[in-house]
C-alpha cells in the first residue's frame, strides 16, 4: 500500500526543511567509507595497544585486518534492574562473533542512571543532561577506530536516545542496538498507582507505600509500564535498529539470548563491502524518524521523546520540530492502550501482539513508510512478524490477524481515539506538548486561575496545607534545563489525581517534565521559552485565568494582553538548586542548553 497523503506530505516537509544539512551530513558519512578496514589507518603502535589484552585468536584476527571487529558500547550496571541482566552480554557477543569469524570488544561503557530512583531528589536535574554525556561517552568509545559496527546495549530513558545520538556522529559504521527485556509483572500498575495517591492524602503509611513499589519493581529487566524505556525499544524497533521482536522478549530466557546471538553476528553481515552494508547514517533517515514519530503516536509513548527524537534526529542532520508532532497526531489513530494509558503493562502488551501487530496494522493503513532501509534488509515488513525458538533455530512467523486483547490493542479500523496521544498546545504562554492519551476527553479542556509555585516543595507544602481544594492551574515555573536541567515532576502526580478525583478541575502548566508515566491529570509540559530564560510563564501571577485546550490546541492567559506584556518578568534565586550532589559541575550546560523544542541538547551537532 502507499503511505497515506498525509504521512507523506509530513515527510516531504521535513526532507525540505532538512535539505542542505542533511546532505552534508551524507557527503560526510560518504567520504569516511572509505577509510575502511578503518584500523587498517592505526600505525603499529596504536593498533597493539588496541589488541593487547585480547585472546591469542582474537588477537590474530584483529591484527590482520580482515575480519570485521565489533564495538560493544554497554550502559551495565547492576544497581538498575534494566541493565543488570547486560552483565552477561559481552561474553555472549564474543562468542558469537567468532563463530562467523569475527570479533568483538567492549570499546566503553556510557553511564546509566535511573530516573525512578532519583525522582524528587536533587540528583534527578543531572538526568537530562545525562544523555548528552552518554552521547560523548558513545563517542570516546568509538574513538579509537578499532571498529567496523556497534552493538548498543541500553534500554532506559536518556541512555537509548544518549546512544543513539552519539552512534549518529559515526554515521558511516552499521549499529544494532540489543535490549535486556522487561521484569516479570507483579502487582498492577493501577493497585501501585492507588497507594500512591492514597499515601499522599495521608491515608496509608509509609511502609504500606514501600511494600507496594517493591511489589511493582521486583526484578531484573525494565520497569513494566509504558514509560520512556518502553518507549525507547518501541522506537528502536519501529526505525529498524533493532532485530524484530527484540523489544520486550524477558531476560534470562533461552530467546533473549538467541536474539543478543543473532543480533551479533547481522552487525557482521551489515559492515561495509558486504551486500547488505547499512551504516547507521543511512538508516536513519527523514522516513525513518517518521516513523518514529509515528509510533509514539499510534501507542501513547513518552513525551520525553518530543525531545529525544528531535536531537537524536539533529544528530543525523534531520531538522523536525512540535509542529511535526502535530501534523502527524492528526492522521495517526490510537492503537495501544498501556499503563499509563490503560491497565495493561508491557508484559500484557506483548502477549496481545505487541509492536509487530502495531507496525502491521499501520503498514496496511499506508501510515509508515514501508521502503526504508533497517539493519535486516530494505523494508520494514519484516518488523511486522514475531521472533520464536524451534529447538535451537531462531526464526520469525506471522503474527494472528486479530488483536490478543482488543482492551490492549486495537485495529485501525477500529481504533481507541482517531487521533494520537501527544499534542501540541500554543498561545500566548508559549509552546507545550501534552500527553492525552490518558487523559478522558471531559478533563481535556480546563479555564481555572493560576496558583504559581516555584518548587515542587512549595507546591505539597501547600497540598499538605488544604489550600489547594479549589478548581486550579498550577503554573510550576523554573523547572527548565536552563533553571535547574529539567527535572521530573511526578511527585505531583499523586496529589493532583487526588483532587481531580474529588471533583475540583486541575491541571499543570510547567517548563519541567512530566515524561512516559504522564497519566489522567492534564499537564501541559516543556513549555517554551521557559520562564529562566524570559519566557511569558515568568510573568504569570496568582489569580491570572489560564486556559489549557487540548482539543484545540490552546494554552492562554485569558486577560488583558497589554498589561501582561507590560509585566515585570519573575526571578527565582536558584541557587541552592544548583550544588550539591554533582549539580554545580554542570552548570556550564546549564548555561548553554537549547530549548525543548529544539532538543534540550549542549551538544554541537550542526553539519
Amino acid at each position: 500500500m502507499s503511505v497515506h497523503a498525509k504521512i507523506a506530505a509530513a515527510t516531504e516537509t521535513i526532507i525540505e526543511r532538512s535539505r542542505e544539512r542533511r546532505a552534508r551530513y551524507l557527503a560526510r558519512l560518504d567520504a569516511a567509507i572509505p577509510g575502511s578496514p578503518y584500523r587498517g589507518q592505526l600505525g603499529c603502535t596504536n593498533l597493539a595497544h588496541g589488541f593487547a589484552a585480547s585472546p591469542a585468536d582474537d588477537k590474530f584476527r584483529i591484527k590482520t585486518i580482515k575480519a570485521p571487529n565489533l564495538g560493544i558500547i554497554t550502559a551495565y550496571n547492576d544497581m538498575l534492574s534494566a541493565h543488570q541482566p547486560f552483565g552477561d552480554y559481552p561474553e555472549l557477543i564474543k562468542a558469537a562473533a567468532r563463530e562467523v569469524g569475527a570479533t568483538a570488544q567492549v570499546a566503553g561503557g556510557v553511564p546509566a542512571m535511573c530516573d525512578g530512583i532519583t525522582q524528587g531528589q536533587p540528583g534527578m536535574e543531572l538526568s537530562l543532561f545525562s544523555r548528552d554525556v552518554i552521547a560523548m561517552s558513545t563517542a570516546i568509545s568509538l574513538s579509537h577506530n578499532m571498529f567496523d559496527a556497534g552493538l548498543c546495549l541500553g534500554v532506559c530513558d536518556k541512555i537509548v536516545p544518549g546512544l543513539l545520538m552519539g552512534a549518529l556522529r559515526f554515521a558511516h559504521l552499521p549499529f544494532i542496538f540489543v535490549p535486556a527485556g522487561p521484569m516479570p509483572t507483579g502487582i498492577s500498575n493501577d493497585q501501585k498507582a492507588k497507594v500512591r495517591q492514597q499515601y499522599a492524602a495521608g491515608e496509608v503509611g509509609q511502609d504500606a507505600l514501600l511494600e507496594s513499589e517493591a511489589q511493582s519493581y521486583h526484578a531484573a529487566g525494565t520497569c513494566t509500564f509504558y514509560g520512556t524505556a518502553n518507549s525507547n525499544q518501541m522506537l528502536m524497533e519501529i526505525m529498524g535498529l533493532h532485530l524484530p521482536g527484540s523489544a520486550f522478549v524477558p531476560p534470562g530466557t533461552a530467546l533473549r539470548e538467541a536474539l543478543t546471538r543473532a543480533a551479533t553476528q547481522r552487525a557482521v553481515e551489515i559492515t561495509v563491502g558486504k551486500p547488505d552494508f547499512a551504516p547507521i547514517g543511512r538508516v536513519v533517515d527523514e522516513r525513518a524518524v517518521v516513523n518514529g514519530i509515528v509510533g509514539l503516536l499510534a501507542t501513547g509513548g513518552s513525551t520525553n521523546h518530543t525531545m529525544h527524537l528531535v536531537a537524536a534526529a539533529r544528530a543525523a542532520g534531520i531538522l523536525i520540530d512540535w509542529s511535526d508532532f502535530e501534523a502527524l497526531s492528526h492522521v495517526v489513530p490510537l492503537l495501544a492502550k498501556v499503563y499509563p494509558n490503560g491497565k495493561a503493562d508491557v508484559n500484557q502488551f506483548h502477549a496481545a501482539g505487541g509492536i509487530g501487530w502495531v507496525i502491521r496494522e499501520l503498514l496496511d493503513a499506508g501510515l509508515l513508510h514501508e521502503d526504508v532501509q533497517t539493519v535486516v534488509g530494505n523494508s520494514l515488513r519484516p518488523y511486522a512478524t514475531a521472533p520464536r525458538l524451534e529447538g535451537t533455530t531462531l526464526g520469525w512467523h506471522a503474527l494472528p490477524q486479530q488483536s490478543g486483547d482488543e482492551g490492549i490493542l486495537a485495529p485501525v479500523s477500529k481504533p481507541f481515539s482517531a487521533d494520537g496521544g501527544l499534542r501540541l498546545l500554543q498561545g500566548n504562554l508559549g509552546r507545550a506538548v501534552i500527553k492525552v492519551s490518558a487523559v478522558k476527553p471531559e478533563h481535556r479542556k480546563i479555564t481555572a486561575p493560576a496558583r504559581v509555585f516555584e518548587s515542587q516543595d512549595a507546591y505539597l507544602a501547600a497540598a499538605r496545607a488544604k489550600q489547594l481544594e479549589c478548581d486550579f492551574i498550577a503554573v510550576l515555573r523554573f523547572q527548565g534545563p536552563k533553571a535547574i536541567g529539567m527535572p521530573e515532576l511526578h511527585q505531583l502526580t499523586p496529589t493532583l489525581a487526588n483532587l481531580q478525583d474529588k471533583g475540583f478541575k486541575v491541571a499543570l502548566v510547567t517548563d519541567g517534565r512530566m515524561s512516559g508515566a504522564s497519566g489522567k491529570v492534564p499537564a501541559a509540559i516543556h513549555v517554551s521559552p521557559e520562564a529562566a530564560a524570559g519566557g511569558p510563564l515568568a510573568r504569570v501571577k496568582d489569580g491570572d485565568l489560564i486556559e489549557l485546550d487540548a482539543d484545540t490546541g490552546s494554552l492562554r492567559f485569558l486577560g488583558e494582553q497589554a498589561e501582561f506584556d507590560q509585566r515585570t518578568a519573575a526571578t527565582f534565586d536558584l541557587t541552592a538548586m544548583q550544588y550539591g550532589m554533582g549539580r554545580d559541575m554542570f552548570g556550564h550546560l546549564r548555561a548553554c542548553v537549547s530549548a525543548a523544542e529544539e532538543g534540550a541538547s549542549v551538544l554541537t551537532l550542526e553539519d
